[in-house]
């Protein structure tokens, strides 16, 4: 049984938001998705306790409060850390994976450039995370 998802998704690139929303309608699973343009803002909807989400899909490269910083914060609190966090980044730094896993994530997947390819790795790893088990 596929379980819908709260997913925050960290992006500071509007045109790889607009993608993102698009794979999600196309692959024609209602999750809600949760938009953050930096981790700031991300910090600031987790802190708000509106809504926790499921899984996070951050991005590293970003203004503000990058992706490890954000990601250093997140697993020091004891009321998120639980998130699985899987960074979804063009960046294939050997440094930036290790300190990652390091810090504490559940996956690093690099963006494909193809649409195609883009459109089949969304659904894999939201097909994997709608079955895993989640606190």
């Amino acid at each position: 049984m596929v379980k819908l998802l709260n997913i925050l998704f960290v992006e500071d690139d509007s045109i790889e938001v607009m993608m993102f929303n698009r794979v999600i309608k196309k692959i024609g699973v209602n999750h809600k998705l949760i938009e953050a343009n930096n981790g700031e803002n991300a910090l600031e909807i987790l802190f708000a306790k509106e809504i926790i989400p499921d899984i996070i899909l951050l991005d590293l490269n970003m203004p503000k409060l990058n992706g490890i910083e954000f990601l250093k914060i997140l697993k020091n609190n004891a009321d998120l850390n639980h998130i699985p966090t899987i960074i979804f980044t063009t960046s294939n730094n050997h440094r930036d994976i290790s300190e990652c896993y390091k810090i504490g994530i559940s996956g690093y997947i690099i963006k494909p450039l193809k649409y195609d390819d883009y459109l089949i790795l969304v659904q894999k790893t939201l097909e994997y995370w709608s079955c895993n088990e989640l606190m």
